[in-house]
């Protein structure tokens, strides 16, 4: 049966911690309603990229704009099967809202699962939903946790979550995977088909949403998820860029949050791994530039694996050789570049369109990733049933 989760929204929410569950949980077939107070379906909140700073706390620029897809005012508890809590620096303001916390105190009540993360405890422990249980979070809300009665577990990493009946609590979006992978359990959700590997290809500037979006979701899935990047180890890390659109006749760019490699380029046994993922950004500009890529690139296409690429990531299948006679789309203004290299151009109207063509997944933008990562999701058996 169809589930379907409230994702609860407010301006300066952490970016990673709104979209990266929004995106997975409806490429896994969840319907998600992302609302705010005060806002409408269509209305946008503006997002926080929160990440560590050699400062004693964590550092702050402009994410994405979030765009919400149902109007607060409208919600029907009883339609619900589970809530969704982002942190960031919208928590605070939510926290005193008096129809937010009469509705988590709801969704606490009636059991259905909550899954809250990072600064997004501070609503809980504002609906008296944590008095008696165990409940992790940022570390500075420590305080405010214990004084609401809740039984603070200290987490070991920032990656860290617990669960305490219908509870899930994580500590930062380092620990998506397994919160997100606790909440589907919670949903009554089954994973099958997760023994594959995947590996992503990155680069500087590769766009932030495209890139962690799809990772996360996937290491979500139990799968095997390697990043690597050429002339970079693991534990490196590929700077981002967040490209939004906001009215200019291209898409606007700003820094996005630093990306951690898991594995290292040099002597890379790409033959072990089931498919490969090429996100966009300004990254791909280059990596069609290295020799090493290209080869990469084709011997997954020679070898009819999996390869899903995103926006412009179509500038390695281009340069690669590998899209001639090919049905594939791209962000638009890729389009020379894929119907130069001998592919047949499949318009992403609108946007978020995505296609399969053999082994080939190509999406438009960021938008897409729900379509993007489900195609993939089939074309690896991967499966999430409910």
């Amino acid at each position: 049966m169809a589930k379907n989760v409230l994702l609860l929204c407010g301006d300066y929410m952490e970016d990673y911690e709104a979209m990266v569950p929004f995106q997975a949980l409806k490429a896994y077939g969840v319907a998600v309603d992302a609302v705010c107070p005060g806002k409408k379906a269509g209305d946008i909140c503006r997002t926080a990229i929160h990440q560590l700073s050699p400062h004693q706390t964590y550092s702050e620029s402009r994410g994405h704009n979030f765009t919400l897809n149902a109007t607060f005012d409208d919600i029907e508890f009883s339609k619900y099967d589970g809530l969704v809590i982002p942190g960031g620096r919208a928590p605070e303001y939510l926290a005193v809202n008096e129809s937010v916390v009469d509705l988590v105190s709801k969704f606490s009540a009636s059991g259905k699962p909550i899954a809250s993360v990072c600064h997004g405890q501070l609503i809980l422990a504002a609906a008296g939903s944590v008095s008696g249980r165990k409940c992790t979070a940022y570390p500075s809300l420590r305080p405010v946790l214990i004084a609401a009665g809740a039984y603070w577990v200290e987490p070991e990493t920032k990656a860290a979550c617990v669960v305490d009946g219908n509870i899930i609590t994580g500590v930062t979006y380092k620990g998506h995977p397994e919160f997100i992978r606790l909440f589907v359990k919670a949903l009554g959700g089954t994973i099958s088909g997760s023994d594959k590997k995947i590996l992503f290809l990155c680069g500087d500037y590769m766009e932030d949403y495209e890139v962690t979006v799809p990772f996360q979701s996937l290491q979500a899935l139990d799968c095997y998820v390697d990043a690597v990047c050429p002339k970079k180890k693991a534990g490196d890390t590929c700077p981002t860029a967040v490209h939004d659109f906001e009215g200019d006749q291209t898409y606007s760019e700003k820094p996005g949050h630093d990306f951690t490699l898991t594995a290292s380029f040099e002597g890379l046994d790409t033959s072990s791994y089931d498919a490969l993922v090429i996100p966009g950004g300004r990254a791909p500009e280059y990596l069609a530039l290295d020799e090493t890529v290209i080869a990469i690139v084709k011997e997954f296409m020679d070898s009819k694996k999996p390869v899903a690429s995103i926006c412009h990531g179509q500038q390695i299948l281009a340069a690669a050789g590998v899209l001639k006679g090919k049905k594939c789309t791209a962000y638009p203004a890729v389009k020379l570049n894929v119907t130069l290299a001998g592919a047949s151009w499949l318009e992403p109207d609108p946007i978020h369109r995505c296609f399969t063509d053999g082994n080939l997944v190509t999406g438009a933008a960021w938008p897409g990733h729900p379509e993007f990562i489900t195609r993939l999701m089939d074309l690896l058996g991967v499966q999430v049933s409910f």
